[in-house]
């Protein structure tokens, strides 16, 4: 595997898995404990994708799922947390953000194929991707004010941006959850899918991404990124700067001759 050259040691909480080459499947492995984001997992999710960041030609779509049937991803190990001093959590805690950071700014294609439950920093690893996928019978939500704490890892960012203030203040403040059902109208995820077809329906998403230009994909998910930040002028600005690095390269002639050959583009991402 590509990515195994570029890692040190034994991954211990995530398995990795690739796809045709050009697809990454990370896994977070602790279904025991719905897979919930110990300190060893946070790091290693660092590390995956600090390898991405480092090297994106590496692969050209990334799947996150969870093992197991019931969770994708709990949140937080709070078992793991029981008895930490102040200090001890908020080193924890900064990991974590660095996680989600490494997540949220991954030059590639990350989708999320949620194979049960996303609560808490689950729900922020989800909302950290490019789009979901989740089964049918998953739950959401953001509980941490019931445990006194908030969301930190981009909760109140990102559910807001996606869904509405009003709609993410409500279900935040109140802490409680809502259905997949919900999720799917209220633009959480993209699809539901039957028991045991969501990695299979990512997978297939993914393949579709990889028949695409790299360079464009990566550009129109910047394009998308930097200009949802600021307004409509400033992100007209930075889609044109965008494209107009597309011009130049082989990809943009290659389109257009394998459109006017009537035949599959041979894309070599330069």
């Amino acid at each position: 595997m590509k990515l195994a050259s570029q890692l040190v040691g034994a991954l211990d909480t995530l398995t990795l898995e690739e796809i045709d080459e050009q697809i990454l499947i990370v896994k977070l492995n602790r279904p025991e404990v719905s897979n919930a984001i110990s300190t060893t997992m946070g790091d290693e999710i660092i590390r995956v994708f600090g390898a991405l960041e480092a090297n994106p030609a590496l692969y050209r779509c990334v799947i996150l799922t969870g093992a197991g049937e019931r969770a994708f991803c709990g949140g937080a190990d709070l078992k793991q947390r029981e008895g930490m001093t102040d200090e001890q959590f908020g080193v924890q805690h900064y990991l974590f953000e660095r996680m989600n950071r490494a997540l949220t700014y991954c030059p590639v294609p990350v989708i999320c194929a949620a194979n049960g439950a996303a609560v808490a920093g689950g729900l922020e690893l989800l909302l950290a991707c490019d789009f979901a996928y989740a089964v049918s019978h998953a739950t959401f939500g953001f509980t941490e004010v019931k445990r006194g704490i908030m969301p930190g890892g981009g909760g109140t960012q990102q559910l807001p941006r996606a869904i509405g203030v009003r709609r993410a203040k409500e279900l935040i403040l109140r802490g409680g959850k809502f259905t997949a059902q919900e999720a799917l109208a209220w633009g959480v995820v993209n699809r539901l899918c039957e028991p045991g077809r969501v990695l299979a329906d990512a997978i297939d998403a993914a393949r579709d991404i990889c028949t695409s230009a790299p360079l464009s994909v990566a550009q129109a998910k910047k394009a998308i990124d930097l200009g949802m930040q600021g307004d409509l002028r400033t992100g007209l600005y930075l889609e044109i700067e965008a494209y107009n690095r597309l011009i130049p390269t082989e990809d943009r002639l290659e389109g257009i001759s394998a459109y006017n050959e009537k035949r599959a583009p041979r894309f070599k991402g330069r």
